[in-house]
């Protein structure tokens, strides 16, 4: 490896700091090189620090290159340091930038240099105060601590912008500073010069721009009410009373839902799960629940909105998958398909279309885009070289293919990819490859194969992108309105990373090549991977809650579609965390949310029948509306550029408020008071109802049915329920009856929390059944799968079904008969756990007869 740094990089601190690391396991050459030396032969211009691997590819981000280096000597990624890389990059960054800037380059002093960076710097000293850690992650310095020191150091190295008050921080601080790595990281960045060292290289960056002061950290703060003008305060008063009255005509609902010109059309496809398995929570949020909640939210602004989404059946992953259970590729495709269904209806998914692309209309249409490819020259053939099964007589397609990964070693790696290392493989360059459905060594020839001439992309599941649009002609013979559009329809694609080349450029170049005015896709919307706790959610090992699962666990779904919205990985890998879940409930929607909704309905209830009481604005109460207006704004500014998860805070941020509001004035003392006093408590409670009613429709696409229950509970009007308006407006005006007001979350207990975690933790049945089954078999191993939920004895059947498979091909093959008598006696455990699993009894074991 070769690390290329320059002196006066910022980034440069802290990938010397954690380079240390990384020399303790590889060789790591480090070359200083000049601030106009471009190092990446692909970026346009220079950049500093670059990671070159030995495999020749390049890290070029700083926190990239520390989390590489930190991996490389063992550490395991966790959550909260991911938490804190994401909040360094998008809060602590723009803002230091700022600072630094206006230090060096526009020579200013004191609160003008440390006013940018302030809300930052007390944000950490509160988590280090809070958590009662030396450092960010726990009681060791982690990844998090190198990357956020050296971000700060060029600052923070000058006492005058260290803070006293933030004794946590400057601990924090002067304790990384005096160790070795990051003493000599600092010598050579800055040469003894301080902060003025960075001059020659913020000099060459844009003036940055003032940072809005907004939290998107994962632990709330203490928000802070922004200060607004009377003239903004008296237009949110305005819109609040005209009420009702100012909502536009509630659209009729349409079906088929098409394009109106002159309207806004939304189109939105999740992106096609493939029907061999069971998607798991990082399937789940990646697309179908991320389009949802904008599929929704669509809907509240009455735009023209088509959501599909279904499953993707062709291909080699669901011929292995039949074989694996011993079914037909269509019995497999109708089980899944069902599976997938009952999953996304009970996480609330709002398709207007669940398909499936094994119809005639997806040959059809598929056939027409190849015909027109074909005509128009940008369909090529050519010869590959390709492994060859010759017991099976076929060659082989990726998944029918495992072997030895060649960068790696890890024994498991497919013909297309090492689910170890990550790392694309040609399925010729495994090692010891083996097919998987015989287990013998396949051997090298050539094949043709079909190839799209297009800007340097092949993609062998060439229809697959094309099921969105027969899906779409399933669900209405105009199809054609939504997808030969261009001019008047929107198309925001959902999926997770790996997807984005095939949507970003092969669907979009197909469509091109066609020359036929197709839509393509205006908003294509990425998540990163959403991983298990510490690991990777894995089926067969029973880690991790998959869809079909989380409806068992007794903690309904929109406490589900809560949290994965909350922790979605927008910037980069985040994880869920049994611990997080169960803190985010209880504080953020039993003691926030929940807290301020159920005392907003209670105080109509018990001090006014019932009734919504007169309200009074004074100005304290007419700038608490300007807020919450300002604050709704927001919510639709980030909705409209798909910023899900900062959206779903606004709405927490406005509880927050009404929770203040509320604590404030003590409606529950002044309703015993004088008439002033009760005329009071009137209106601050007739103010918080209807900030109740106006979350409850800002809800609605995270939490449909929560939202539901709080409009039922206030008896909100039909157009309010339906209609989102830009500003806040009294819905629930006085004499409005409101119903019965119940409380809408459950605390989650700790004992539960571990019940989960460890139920779904893995290890218990998957890991020691598989030596189980490869150990001599004794009766002793049967008693410890006797009480195995569906999930476990999916899995043993999926063994007993492989197992059997072996056993016929060595009969096939008249293997040696001791060989097959030791895999005949692996298939009769296996079918002996699978019956206890199951709860049957054991057959008598059969043999000739005694005469």
């Amino acid at each position: 490896m070769r690390l290329f740094v320059s002196e006066g990089a910022p980034g440069t601190l802290s990938v010397l700091a954690a380079a240390r690391r990384a020399r303790e396991r590889a060789e790591l050459l480090i070359s200083t090189v000049g601030p106009e030396e471009c190092v990446v032969p692909f970026l346009t211009g220079p950049k500093v620090p670059v990671l070159q691997l030995d495999s020749g590819n390049y890290l070029f981000s700083t926190s990239a290159i520390c989390r590489y280096f930190f991996l490389l000597s063992g550490w395991e990624q966790d959550d909260l340091t991911n938490q804190w890389l994401e909040w360094e990059a998008v809060e602590l960054q723009p803002a230091l930038s700022a600072a630094l800037y206006y230090l060096v380059i526009q020579g200013k002093k004191g609160e003008d240099v440390l006013g940018p960076v302030r809300r930052a710097l007390t944000h950490i000293d509160h988590s280090l105060n809070h958590q009662s850690c030396p450092f960010l992650t726990g009681e060791t310095e982690s990844l998090a601590d190198i990357v956020l020191w050296g971000a700060l150091y060029p600052l923070l190295q000058d006492p005058a912008y260290l803070p006293e008050e933030l004794g946590a921080l400057r601990s924090w601080f002067q304790t990384l500073s005096t160790q070795e790595p990051c003493q000599r990281a600092a010598e050579i960045v800055l040469k003894q010069q301080g902060a003025p060292a960075l001059r020659p290289y913020l000099q060459k960056q844009p003036q940055p721009r003032p940072p809005e002061g907004r939290s998107v950290s994962n632990e709330p703060e203490e928000e802070e009410l922004t200060t607004l003008s009377e003239e903004e305060i008296a237009m949110a008063v305005t819109a609040w009373e005209k009420g009702l009255g100012s909502l536009p005509p509630l659209q009729p609902q349409k079906n088929p839902v098409l394009p109106v010109a002159g309207e806004k059309n939304v189109l939105i496809t999740s992106a096609l799960p493939y029907v061999n398995n069971v998607p798991h929570l990082g399937n789940i949020i990646g697309c179908v629940l991320s389009a949802d909640v904008f599929a929704r939210y669509s809907r509240l602004r009455q735009w023209n909105t088509l959501y599909l989404c279904g499953t993707d059946e062709y291909g080699t992953a669901t011929e292995t998958k039949a074989v694996e259970e011993g079914l037909t590729p269509k019995e497999i495709c109708d089980k899944y398909h069902a599976i997938h269904a009952d999953i996304y209806r009970w996480f609330n998914i709002s398709f207007d279309v669940f398909g499936r692309t094994t119809t005639p209309q997806q040959t059809k249409i598929t056939q027409a885009i190849f015909q027109r490819l074909l005509a128009r020259g940008f369909v090529l053939q050519d010869t590959v070289e390709q492994l060859r099964c010759e017991h099976c007589s076929r060659f082989l397609a990726d998944r029918f293919v495992e072997g030895v990964c060649p960068f790696c070693g890890y024994e498991g790696a497919r013909g297309d990819q090492c689910d170890k290392c990550g790392k694309l493989i040609n399925a010729i360059e495994l090692k010891k490859p083996q097919c998987k459905v015989c287990r013998s060594c396949p051997v090298v020839k050539s094949s043709q194969h079909l190839f799209l001439d297009l800007p340097k992309v092949f993609y062998v599941w060439f229809d697959a992108t094309i099921g969105y649009l027969s899906i779409t002609a399933n669900y209405t013979d105009q199809w054609e309105r939504w997808w030969k559009n261009p001019e008047q329809v929107d198309l925001y694609q959902f999926m997770a990373k790996d997807n984005v080349p095939f949507h970003g450029l092969v669907f979009p170049c197909t469509a091109l090549g066609t020359e036929d005015s197709y839509t393509l896709v205006s908003h294509l919307i990425a998540t990163e991977y959403l991983n298990y706790e510490d690991g990777k959610f894995s089926k067969s090992r029973g880690v991790g809650v998959f869809g079909d699962m989380a409806q068992d666990t007794g903690i309904p779904a929109d406490i589900w579609r809560f949290y994965l919205l909350y922790i979605r990985p927008e910037g980069q890998d985040s994880a869920f965390s049994w611990t997080d879940m169960l803190l985010k409930n209880n504080s953020e929607l039993l003691n926030n949310l929940g807290n301020f909704i159920n005392r907003a309905g209670m105080f109509v209830s018990k001090f006014f029948g019932g009734c919504v009481p007169e309200m009074v604005l004074m100005p304290d109460d007419q700038r608490l509306v300007a807020h919450v207006t300002l604050e709704l704004q927001h919510y639709h500014q980030l909705l409209e550029k798909v910023r899900i998860r900062d959206a779903l805070r606004s709405i927490l941020t406005i509880s927050r408020h009404g929770n203040q509001y509320i604590q404030v004035n003590e409606p529950w003392k002044r309703i015993k008071g004088s008439e002033a006093d009760r005329q009071r408590a009137g209106t601050v409670t007739g103010l918080a109802v209807n900030i109740a009613a106006l979350l409850s429709v800002m809800l609605q696409p995270y939490m449909p049915t929560v939202s539901a229950t709080i409009q039922d509970q206030l008896q909100l009007p039909s157009p309010a329920c339906s209609i989102l308006p830009k500003n806040f407006l009294c819905t629930l005006p006085a004499g409005h009856q409101i119903g019965t007001v119940s409380p809408l979350f459950q605390k989650l207990e700790n004992d539960q929390i571990e019940s989960l975690r460890q139920r779904f933790g893995g290890g218990q049945l998957e890991e020691p059944l598989e030596l189980k089954a490869k150990a001599s078999p004794t009766p002793a191993v049967v008693e410890t799968v006797t009480a195995a939920g569906p999930q476990q004895i999916q899995v043993l059947m999926d063994e007993v079904t492989k197992q059997g498979n072996i056993v016929r091909e060595l009969k096939a093959q008249k293997a040696d008969n001791h060989q097959v008598a030791a895999e005949v006696a692996k298939l009769l455990e296996l079918k002996k756990q699978l019956a206890l699993a199951e709860g049957k009894p054991l057959d008598p074991p059969k043999g000739k007869k005694k005469k």
